[in-house]
């Protein structure tokens, strides 16, 4: 698995127009006038055309005439992001109110808040963000008590505050850390090594390295990790990434001699995460292909017969994620022959399926992640999209639950098989991330940071409601309200989904949804197919030919919030981020009737091409292939670039995106903005804003977060008319 793991009047022929008539669910064209309200930029128009192989329609040849906007660096594309956004700037220069959202923002960011502590040699490493910092920053303690020292400030690595700190990894002995960093935005990381007691850097230095974190040998004397090669004659931010390689970094030596431990030039798509085990015996690769769940597995004994790697698990049959291991005998999390997961031990001397042996077995939660820790194990399962956590003896023997605040979310619970204790966050819609230390044998949890903020979550409530999808299948969604809040039809209401990836979306607090309960919103989120709320066969029911039922899970969401009164659509927005920009802009265009305003996040949007650039060819496990003439026909069916059409009345429409997101390539949001901006004649804006120095929203500065959202929430305030 990926580690953290997405127009003109556009010129399409007959038999395309066919296909789309076909497979579209959008609903007949609405007259909207001829002549737009707004005035954007002139977007030049070519005649390029691709043909596709469809199941349906044979050969479809497929019009895309912004084709040079994929040019990012291009002097025409650069000036087209400059006046794109001067029509967005001016547009928002109007907002009513704007400096009040942007003043509120500042001051609900401006918190103290902790990252989860790391033990290491007896000594404490977490990070904290004093409020306003771009970057949070590292320090180190002699226990909890201590007054702590800075260890890392990224604050001082750009003085915009757009290099970030994307991991470290400490040394058994704790004297060394291996840290990574990332600028702009880029998924794109170098990673250093730093002293723990001088803070000073030992001159190791790593580059291309993407999707992959480092391992210590547990000797000290270096670390594994993965990388690719360095992107030639291409810009490294659009280059196709490919055959990783799995390599060793001896300390105090140059990279380029650093020793291949593995690589597989015949299986360019795979990638790998390797894990030293916990007793340094083992190198541990958990072999990705894409964003498939399933994933291979092998090792290498590093106690002997170093360079031999054996092939445990060499067929795509489930996930495997390795927790622990007793000698030879290994503990893996996994959903074979479980779609909601447990945990199996196998023994290498006995490696059949037949001889595996179920420790924890499977239940009606969901088992997301589990830590080997004081001995036992931690389990952290999602019921009903929020957390549950129980520990657990190796045998499988439940000890007892952990029990949480309330509904929301537990993260964290890592730590080492002989300590004594783990740290886990807790969170909820109204309240923000606070640390707590949890001793594995007694149970006890106590508090270790609690944020102190403006936002007085208490004034709020969160409900969980379930309501019927298209299909009847039963959908749940988080409402957040003001306590007493009168449904009435009229609350403006803020509606986010995801469903894609397997990635489940829980309670959390965020300063964003914050301002907006204080503004008189109502925000909803729903846990629609695709995710990973429920398990592989939810996850499934919402992928490649059956991605559809996701779309629709979040138009019934809008549908529900109508119904029950909470809400109506010139009420009534959408956003979403990633895969959920591609949500955003597909429901609104199949059903832009139920809403005021979209606001589709660094989406992809173009679904024809994802998979030319970067890393978007590994989302095929979810989307399916373009180039499979039965997936084509579904991917094209809601493609939302394809599927533009003039004449129809779609909400108000804000896109974003940043220059440097190498993760779903720009020019996913730039041609769909040429395009929609083009086709579209009615008085909705149709508006795109572009951050320099953007990436795909990890690591960004708290200060570009705090202009982003000033713009998206005024943008909301105003086309939702509160």
């Amino acid at each position: 698995m990926l580690p953290s793991i997405l127009r003109p009047t556009i010129l399409i022929p007959a038999v395309s127009v066919m296909l789309l008539n076909a497979c579209s669910n959008s609903p007949p064209a609405t007259d909207v006038g001829s002549q737009a309200k707004y005035s954007y930029p002139v977007s030049r128009s070519v005649k390029h055309y691709d043909e596709y192989a469809s199941a349906r329609a044979g050969t479809v040849r497929v019009a895309d005439p912004y084709r040079w906007l994929e040019e990012l660096d291009s002097a025409e594309t650069r000036a087209w992001i400059e006046a794109q956004n001067k029509v967005t700037d001016a547009y928002l220069a109007q907002v009513e109110g704007r400096a009040d959202i942007k003043a509120k923002l500042s001051t609900l960011w401006n918190y103290e808040r902790f990252g989860l502590p790391e033990k290491k040699a007896g000594r404490y490493f977490y990070t904290r963000n004093d409020g306003l910092q771009n970057q949070a920053v590292l320090y180190v303690a002699d226990s909890l008590d201590a007054t702590p020292r800075v260890l890392l400030d990224p604050n001082q690595l750009a003085a915009d505050g757009t290099i970030a700190l994307t991991g470290i990894e400490l040394s058994e002995d704790g004297r060394y850390m291996a840290y990574g960093t990332s600028s702009g935005g880029s998924d794109w990381q170098e990673w250093f090594v730093r002293k723990v007691d001088s803070g000073k850097d030992t001159g190791d230095h790593l580059r291309w390295v993407k999707f992959s974190g480092a391992s210590w040998a547990k000797d000290g004397s270096g670390f594994y990790y993965a990388r690719y090669d360095a992107p030639e004659g291409e810009d490294p931010l659009r280059a196709v990434n490919e055959n990783q390689k799995v390599y060793f970094h001896r300390l105090g030596t140059d990279q380029a001699a650093d020793a291949l431990v593995y690589a597989r030039p015949d299986q360019p798509k795979w990638g790998f995460g390797s894990q030293v085990s916990d007793d340094g015996r083992f190198l541990i690769f958990g072999v990705w292909q894409g964003t498939d769940e399933r994933n291979r597995l092998f090792y290498q004994r590093l106690d002997r017969d170093q360079g031999t790697t054996v092939e445990l698990i060499d067929e795509l049959i489930a996930s495997f994620s390795y927790i622990h291991n007793e000698g030879d005998t290994f503990y893996f999390l996994t959903n074979h022959e479980a779609p909601r997961s447990r945990v199996i031990a196998i023994d290498l001397a006995n490696p059949a399926q037949s001889a595996w042996r179920e420790v924890v077995p499977q239940t009606e939660a969901t088992l997301t992640r589990v830590s080997a820790v004081g001995g036992r194990f931690v389990l952290h399962y999602l019921k009903d999209a929020h957390s549950q956590v129980v520990v657990a003896g190796l045998d499988g023997q439940i000890e007892r639950e952990i029990i949480l605040p309330g509904l929301g979310t537990a993260s964290g619970l890592e730590g080492g098989y002989k300590d004594s204790e783990t740290f886990y966050s807790y969170t909820s819609f109204t309240e923000p991330h606070a640390i707590y230390r949890l001793d594995v044998e007694t149970g006890v949890s106590t508090v270790f940071r609690r944020p102190q903020t403006g936002f007085d979550g208490s004034r709020y409530e969160t409900r969980q409601v379930f309501y019927p999808s298209k299909d009847g299948t039963r959908i749940p969604m988080f409402i957040t309200a003001r306590k007493g809040v009168h449904i009435d039809g009229m609350q403006p209401t803020l509606l986010y989904g995801y469903g894609g990836f397997n990635i489940p979306l829980t309670p959390s607090y965020s300063v964003p949804v914050a301002v907006w309960l204080e503004m008189g919103g109502v925000y909803a989120l729903a846990n629609l197919r695709g995710g990973g709320e429920y398990g592989k066969a939810w996850h499934e029911a919402g992928m490649k030919l059956n991605r559809q039922n996701a779309f629709d899970d979040f138009a019934s969401a809008a549908e529900y919030l109508i119904a029950e009164g909470w809400t109506q659509p010139d009420r009534l927005a959408i956003h979403g981020r990633s895969n959920g920009g591609l949500l955003a802009a597909a429901v609104a265009q199949q059903r832009p009737e139920l809403f005021a305003a979209s606001v589709p996040g660094v989406g992809v949007l173009d679904m024809l091409r994802f998979n030319k650039f970067t890393i978007g060819w590994a989302w095929e496990s979810d989307f399916g292939s373009p180039q499979d003439p039965t997936e084509f026909d579904a991917i094209y069916a809601y493609s939302p670039l394809h599927n533009i059409r003039p004449g129809v009345a779609y909400p108000a429409t804000l896109i974003t995106t940043g220059d440097h997101d190498d993760r779903v390539f720009p020019a996913h949001s730039f041609k769909y903005a040429a395009a929609l901006q083009t086709a579209y004649s009615g008085d909705q804006p149709m508006l795109i804003r572009i951050d320099t120095r953007g990436g795909h929203g990890a690591g960004k500065p708290t200060s570009m977060q705090i202009e982003e959202w000033t713009d998206v929430l005024g943008f909301l305030q105003r086309e939702l008319e509160f």
